[in-house]
């Protein structure tokens, strides 16, 4: 019998700081569309209100990765959720002065997006810091983070904001602002990072294609990343069509088009909660090839049937094991990368990632424009196909096992730091 290593108590608190600001979150991404309908009913405008939170990723994605690696990442984080804080009480003295507009929506999503590179960044980072690196103790507490964010970014916390906006357009900026606080003070208080090592500071720039550079040439690494890329490009085309699928296919309204995105949260939650049972019975190797096939079939679903209740099961069901996926893949990550290189190859990781929706949401709408709304969905499960061939060759228990292993002959080889036990 396996006995667990109890979880440090800084991570309750890392903990807790997550579920306040993905709280938070929710809040605001429910918020801000809402506010923005309120000004225009240009969906052009909307529309690039929505874009500016992802395009920081686009243009300083890597440069932040670069930052949070020479930067001390406690410090990082609780400094960027005061900023994030300061910048959404200033929003909310625009509206009450009422200078609020669509250019400062714009510029609002667009620095709390910079905000949220080197936070996530450095929250990925600082992880395996305090856990040593231990991949099982990793892997519960992403499970543990990936569940908190599902139920309080995508459940609790867009229906209060809706909820919020009914009281006044700047109640859901005001308790954003203040889950941000909450969350700063959590990781003010958490132990201070061990000083980084003198190194000569070189270019951004070249920084940044290291950590570019050092994913693309690791399979593992790459194949870790490959799976979101094509999950998104999936994932996306369908979502950019999804109301007219549950509108016009379905034949559901407003109440049954959001009692069907709520399933997707309540499978997230119990996919990650399932997920250290799951890799404990076929290695992560094994997890990864069972996830990446559910999401091909659970896709395939959706495009082919007329049922609701069909839809949500599948939808459910995709939740959660890409909830499992997220974990996984986030739990050898953090155990196999330097800590010199772990920001920038974190960012990397997400830019790939990132940088495939767009093309899936464009993708999407011209499939549905052409072919009719259920073929986003059917070709993008022909990109989950593609997936599940990237973890059957690329992310097989054996690489994943040599890897871990290679990181833990390493760690030994620095010295100072207890070797981690081996997942069971």
């Amino acid at each position: 019998m396996t006995v667990k290593t109890p979880m440090p108590k800084a991570f309750h608190k890392v903990w807790a700081a997550s579920g306040a600001s993905s709280f938070g979150d929710g809040v605001y991404l429910a918020a801000l569309p809402l506010l923005a309908a309120s000004l225009t009913r240009n969906p052009v405008l909307l529309s690039v209100v929505t874009a500016a939170a992802l395009l920081p990723w686009l243009f300083f994605g890597l440069i932040g990765g670069a930052l949070v690696d020479r930067w001390d990442r406690r410090r990082t984080m609780w400094i960027t959720d005061v900023a994030r804080a300061a910048l959404l009480f200033a929003a909310v003295g625009a509206i009450a002065a009422g200078w609020i507009g669509i250019p400062l929506l714009i510029g609002l999503a667009f620095l709390l997006g910079i905000g949220q590179i080197l936070f996530d960044t450095a929250a990925a980072s600082y992880l395996p810091e305090l856990l040593e690196r231990d991949p099982a103790l990793l892997k519960r507490a992403n499970a543990r983070l990936r569940a908190t964010v599902e139920a309080s970014d995508r459940f609790v916390g867009p229906s209060a904001g809706a909820a919020l906006f009914t009281l006044g357009r700047a109640v859901p900026l005001v308790t954003d602002a203040v889950s941000f606080v909450v969350s700063s003070l959590l990781i003010r208080s958490l132990p201070a990072s061990p000083p980084k090592p003198a190194a000569a500071k070189g270019s951004l720039l070249k920084d940044a294609r290291a950590g570019a550079a050092y994913l693309l040439r690791d399979p593992l690494l790459l194949g870790l990343s490959l799976r979101p890329a094509l999950g998104n490009l999936a994932f996306s085309a369908g979502s950019a069509v999804f109301v007219l699928l549950a509108q016009d296919e379905l034949h559901l309204g407003p109440t049954g088009y959001g009692l069907l995105i709520s399933t997707e949260a309540v499978g997230g939650v119990l996919g990650s909660m399932l997920t250290t049972r799951l890799s404990d019975r076929l290695g992560i190797g094994g997890g990864l090839i069972l996830t990446a096939a559910v999401l091909t079939v659970a896709q395939a679903g959706i495009g082919l049937t007329d049922s609701p209740v069909v839809v949500a099961a599948a939808m459910a069901l995709r939740a959660a094991a890409l909830g499992c996926t997220i974990v996984l893949a986030a739990s050898v990550r953090q155990s196999v990368v330097p800590d010199e290189l772990m920001g920038r190859v974190t960012a990397a990781g997400r830019l790939m990632a990132l940088g495939a929706a767009p093309i899936g949401a464009l993708l999407g709408g011209w499939l549905a424009t052409v072919a009719g709304l259920r073929a986003p969905y059917l070709i993008g499960a022909g990109f989950l196909v593609a997936s599940t061939l990237v973890s059957l060759t690329m992310t097989t228990n054996r690489k994943i096992e040599s890897a871990l292993a290679q990181a833990e002959l390493t760690r030994r080889a620095a010295g100072g730091e207890r070797a981690a036990p081996a997942i069971s």
